[in-house]
């Protein structure tokens, strides 16, 4: 048995009742159960149809989000995600790079790791390499001025957490950032880049070893492990190349609003709803969110 979802943007609710109720008649589906109104629904389906892709293309045509899971073991008991352009709507190291009157230079490189066209390591210690000599102070003022929260991310994490789920931040980009990100959100725990600093300055280098790919998955199986959790009771998000192994590995892997090379290789793709849309894939309903 297979659980179908369909949903939009919060923002924006414009989920049709009539075009749900007529996919739900078209593939052969049970009650259809609204999770929030104008937001999001779903209905059980026996068996997926040859059609779905074909189907999930002409719903984002019209705003709408498409997913079908297996029902059993939906609901999750550990939430593992990126930072920048999942959790936060930035890439941190731009904004620093902004801040340095280079960031054009640094954004280009780093929407070529991110969309997997270059070495993620490499790349990162290019970038880092540029902001040499850039007051450390700058970090606190991106973070006040320039980092806003992805919609949707405190009710993510504080309904996991009130269902007795377990969450984890893990970040290519840096502790300066991920560390109040994860305060704020309620993480349990985060892990990220070091940015050395040397007298009041960056000294262009980042603490070595550097943690992209493989540490995020370092990290998904070393505290599912430690929790007692198994790895198909996982939910990983992200949007990058360097958040695939992650994304593959758990048994939810969420493209958000991610670059197209890396939603082509998973088979739940959030591109219009928020990071509530984690919620409404696993059953829960609006009035379920924790506040």
């Amino acid at each position: 048995m297979h659980v179908v979802t369909l949903l939009t943007n919060p923002a924006t609710p414009r989920l049709d009742p009539a075009m749900v109720g007529a996919l739900r008649n078209a593939w052969g589906g049970g009650e259809v159960v609204w999770l929030a109104p104008d937001v999001a629904a779903e209905f059980p389906l026996e068996t997926l149809p040859a059609n779905f892709w074909d189907i999930w293309a002409e719903m984002q045509a019209q705003g709408t989000d498409l997913v079908a899971q297996p029902a059993a073991g939906r609901q999750k008991r550990m939430l593992i995600a990126d930072m920048d352009s999942t959790m936060i709507g930035q890439e941190c190291i731009d904004e620093l790079a902004a801040e340095a009157g280079i960031g054009p230079r640094v954004a280009e490189i780093t929407a070529r790791a991110m969309n997997g066209e270059i070495d993620f390591e490499g790349a990162l210690r290019e970038r880092v390499g540029l902001l040499a000599g850039l007051d450390a102070g700058v970090i606190d003022e991106v973070l006040a001025t320039r980092i806003t929260y992805t919609p949707g991310g405190r009710a993510l994490v504080a309904t996991m957490k009130a269902n007795g789920g377990h969450c984890v931040l893990v970040s290519g980009g840096f502790t300066n950032f991920a560390a109040k990100v994860a305060a704020d959100l309620g993480f349990d725990a985060h892990q990220a880049n070091t940015l050395l600093i040397e007298g009041g300055k960056l000294t262009g280098k980042v603490a070595e070893p550097i943690l992209g790919r493989e540490a995020k998955v370092e990290a998904l199986t070393r505290v599912a492990a430690a929790q007692g959790i198994a790895l198909d009771q996982v939910m990983a998000v992200g949007d990058g190349a360097n958040d695939l192994g992650m994304l593959g590995l758990a048994g939810a892997g969420v493209a958000l609003h991610a670059k197209p090379s890396v939603a082509a290789q998973c088979d739940i793709r959030i591109n219009h709803g928020d990071l509530t849309a984690l919620l409404y894939i696993q059953g829960y309903a609006r009035t379920d969110f924790a506040a």
